[in-house]
């Protein structure tokens, strides 16, 4: 073993120990995000020194990501997995970081997580991260992807006041930003490489990532661009008959009318904030009335259980709609969603883990044991055991 596993072996053990030594709420959200945080370290690592994940678990070195802008990869074997996956590490340890400032996970953010995100890092300017690795081929870079590690970044200087995460935080917006034209009166495209469509989940999180950017900076520029960024996204991809949030819309302005709930989540995350930024009620009557239509998309109250029951497959997009949940929560504090989201969760760790700890897709806990496991649905798990923490303090 070289150095650099040495010492990430020794701060995962460090980890390790510190998590499972702390118990911190009722229902253990806490102890589970840790739990399952450890289990991803130990089975996906790959011990080359690069602090990088597999894809899946097993590997499987025929799988072929289907998330991307073209086929050009389909046929292609990656030892390591793509940037989306890998993204979700920093958003479990950033939010369960949040909850303790334990200083073994501070440690496992700045010499794992993001030595390995590094290895995305693309010097194409403006600068940002790539959809893979850059000791391969160039590959294409997705807007969205980079909003998620900006918020991550902002949230981290939030936390620290550590000025090497704002930096960091601000240069990914600016490669963001690059994205945005005057095409459909405004918005921010999906991908770099393909500007066909402007998508709600690289302009809904662009406005969550905005005001984080206003609170960590107190920069009017921010908040005014975040406003007029709400705004677009709002008339152009929100369906009015029950203010749940369409997909993306075309250079043409065909809408793709499918409803996924992270850009639902971010829609309401962001009508929150704006709220509590500027004290304007209509941005909360926004966020409830996307909360209540989203509750109704997304959550199926089956006769067979005694809770409403997440009726998706697709563990990160939940995660990221429960943060919207988890913000508006915060506001006004009805409690009945955040009930909803626990209850599912509650399940999810009786129902939906296998025998290495891992979770299914299947919220009804029918089918939990495919062969092989999504990283970033493991991450979502986590974050989201990590987020229902933060409501038992």
């Amino acid at each position: 073993m070289n150095m650099k596993n040495l010492i990430g072996a020794g701060i995962a053990l460090c980890l390790s120990s510190t998590l499972a030594a702390q118990t911190t709420t009722a229902n253990g959200y806490y102890e589970k995000a840790s739990e399952t945080l450890n289990k991803i370290g130990k089975l996906y690592a790959v011990p080359d020194g690069k602090q990088l994940l597999r894809e899946t678990y097993p590997f499987d070195d025929t799988y072929s990501a289907s998330y991307l802008a073209t086929n050009e990869n389909k046929n292609k074997t990656n030892p390591y997995s793509y940037l989306w996956p890998f993204s979700g590490s920093l958003s479990a340890y950033v939010a369960l970081y949040e909850q303790h400032e334990d200083a073994a996970m501070k440690s496992h953010i700045d010499q794992v997580v993001l030595p390995g995100l590094e290895n995305y890092y693309d010097t194409r300017q403006p600068a940002g991260y790539a959809s893979y690795i850059n000791s391969a081929a160039q590959s294409d870079r997705f807007y969205d992807d980079n909003v998620w590690l900006g918020i991550d970044f902002t949230d981290l200087y939030l936390q620290t006041n550590e000025h090497k995460y704002l930096d960091k935080a601000q240069e990914i917006w600016q490669f963001v930003e690059s994205g945005m034209d005057e095409k459909l009166g405004g918005g921010i495209y999906w991908c770099e490489q393909k500007k066909e469509s402007k998508n709600t989940c690289s302009n809904a999180p662009a406005v969550v990532y905005l005001l984080k950017l206003y609170e960590a900076t107190q920069s009017q520029a921010y908040l005014d661009q975040a406003i007029q960024l709400y705004a677009w996204t709002k008339d152009n991809l929100q369906d009015p008959k029950d203010h749940v949030y369409w997909d993306n819309i075309n250079l043409a302005g065909k809408v793709q009318e499918a409803k996924y709930p992270y850009n639902t989540g971010q829609m309401i995350q962001a009508g929150a904030l704006l709220h509590k930024i500027t004290g304007k009620k209509e941005y909360l009557a926004d966020a409830q009335a996307s909360a209540k239509g989203g509750f109704k998309q997304f959550f199926t109250k089956d006769a067979a259980a005694s809770y409403p029951q997440l009726n998706r497959s697709d563990n990160w997009f939940i995660a990221v709609m429960l943060r919207g949940y988890v913000e508006l929560y915060q506001q006004d504090k009805d409690q009945q969603y955040i009930d909803a989201f626990k209850a599912n969760m509650d399940h999810a760790w009786t129902g939906m883990r296998n025998s290495d700890g891992l979770f299914s897709k299947d919220w009804t806990g029918k089918n939990n044991n495919s062969d092989k496991k999504w990283l970033l649905d493991q991450f979502a798990i986590a974050e989201m055991y990590a987020r229902l923490a933060s409501l038992e303090r």
